[in-house]
Order: C-alpha cells, then sequence, then structure tokens
C-alpha cells in the first residue's frame, strides 16, 4: 500500500490522473474499473482535458442503484456519461454499468463477474471511500470475499448520499455493487480520498488492523494499491510524515 499525500484534492487527483495517463499510453487495451460519487469527479475533468485515446480501453463501473432508470439524474449511468464518457472517444460497446433494473439480479450478478474475466480482468481499479470505510457499496461486515451482487445500503451511507437527491428519503436502500474480492482481483488499485470526513476511515484503513468493520481494510493485502489524498484525508495517520518521505525520495520512474 503506497501512500500519497499531497497538499489539496486537486494536487492528489492530478497524480492519481497521471497514473491512469500512463497505463493507457503504454496499454492503450487497458481494462478500468471507475467509480462514482464526489470524489472522482476532478479526476474524471483531468483525465478529459488530458485527451487520451479511449478507442481500446474497456470500462466496468462499480455500482448502481437498484431501481434507478438509467436516465434518472442521480443513477451512474448519468452520471457515468455526463462526467466522462461523452467527452472522450470510448467506444459504447466497451462500457459496463451494473443494470439496477434487471428482472434478475443474481443471474445479472454472475453475468458481470464473467464480463470481467472474459474482458481480461481489471488492469486498474479507481476508488472511494465512504466515511465508514466501505468501497463499491461494500457496507461495513461485508464479507471480503464478496463478489459483485445486490447490497442494501446502511443509514449512514443513505445519509451521506442524501445530498445528491435532496432528501434521504428519496435515496434507493438497495445497491448492486462488485465484491471486494472483485476488486482484489484487479491487477491495481487507486483510491482517492479528500477532507477531513474522510480521515479516521483512511486511518483505519491504512494503520488499523484487516476487518470487515472497514472494508478498505483489505486493501493492505493487495500488492499494488496506491492511495491519493489530501492534507484533511491524512490528517488521522501517525505515519503520515514516512508517507511523506518515501515519495518525496522514490526513483523518478517509480512515481506514475
Amino acid at each position: 500500500m503506497e501512500i500519497i499525500i499531497q497538499p489539496t484534492a486537486e494536487a492528489a487527483t492530478s497524480v492519481a490522473a497521471r497514473i491512469i495517463a500512463r497505463l493507457l499510453r503504454e496499454q492503450p487495451n487497458a481494462v478500468l474499473g471507475l467509480a462514482t460519487g464526489s470524489t472522482p469527479v476532478l479526476l474524471y475533468r483531468e483525465l478529459i482535458a488530458l485527451k487520451l485515446d479511449w478507442r481500446k480501453v474497456t470500462t466496468f463501473n462499480l455500482d448502481e442503484y437498484v431501481g434507478l432508470p438509467p436516465e434518472h439524474p442521480q443513477s451512474y449511468h448519468s452520471f457515468m456519461w455526463e462526467n466522462l464518457f461523452r467527452h472522450i472517444n470510448i467506444s459504447k460497446q466497451n462500457i459496463h454499468i451494473p443494470d439496477g433494473n434487471t428482472k434478475d439480479i443474481p443471474k445479472f450478478c454472475a453475468k458481470y463477474e464473467n464480463q470481467i474475466q472474459a474482458a481480461g480482468g481489471v488492469d486498474l481499479q479507481v476508488l472511494g471511500i465512504g466515511t465508514d470505510g466501505h468501497i463499491g457499496f461494500n457496507e461495513p461486515t461485508s464479507s471480503l470475499a464478496s463478489r459483485t451482487r445486490i447490497k442494501t445500503l446502511t443509514p449512514q451511507t443513505r445519509k451521506d448520499n442524501a445530498r445528491f437527491f435532496g432528501s434521504e428519503d428519496a435515496v434507493p436502500h438497495h445497491v448492486i455493487t462488485m465484491g471486494i474480492g472483485t476488486i482484489m482481483e484487479a491487477r491495481q488499485n487507486l483510491l482517492l480520498a479528500f477532507g477531513q470526513g474522510k480521515a479516521k476511515a483512511i486511518a483505519e484503513a491504512v494503520e488499523g488492523p484487516i476487518t470487515a468493520i472497514n472494508p478498505a481494510s483489505i486493501l493492505q493485502m493487495h500488492p499494488v494499491t496506491k492511495l491519493c489524498l489530501d492534507e484533511g484525508a491524512a490528517s488521522r495517520l501517525k505515519r503520515a510524515d514516512y508517507y511523506r518521505w518515501v515519495f518525496d525520495n522514490k526513483p523518478g520512474w517509480q512515481r506514475w
């Protein structure tokens, strides 16, 4: 687990964008796992500005609300097209987002897993983190070996997401999400976190025990995981000065 601490969310995002840009330039047919929510918006803006070639790239999104039509403004289908896909030259047939309106959720989830495998697996998975440590919508106590499936959102997650819907009552109760086991099979994980509201979850995930109570803590077991943090998100890390020293003294070729 590599901890990259930058002064601002913009600076941390810039590092993350360069990591992804390097992958796409070296591997034009890369498979990306993509996240939604407020955290990756800056990242997608940077990637758009870099004018990368997305023609051969395949994407798989982490999750989607159950019951929201794709055209709903808060669906993750709408989010991805508004914030990334319509601005880049990606092939529509290479885009995969969970279907929150499928009539057979278990069958769809098995199919999604098979599609990821058929694409060769995810080369780089973009992640955010919830205030309770969830990644994707794998809420606390989720199985650390879980696969793509339906999950019931916790009251905390529904409260956190109420700002997007106008009220907590409007937030769906269920989602389809990639599982933690699925996320752990990505060849690289890239997690972004900004603000002091994420500091406790980050500290527990990085320096605490590996536990299903903080699902992101399993990333300690992943061979290639990078966390791009601003000062707020890093504010409760006990070894923050060490992480800064390591990053500042890396050989240039190893940075991104």
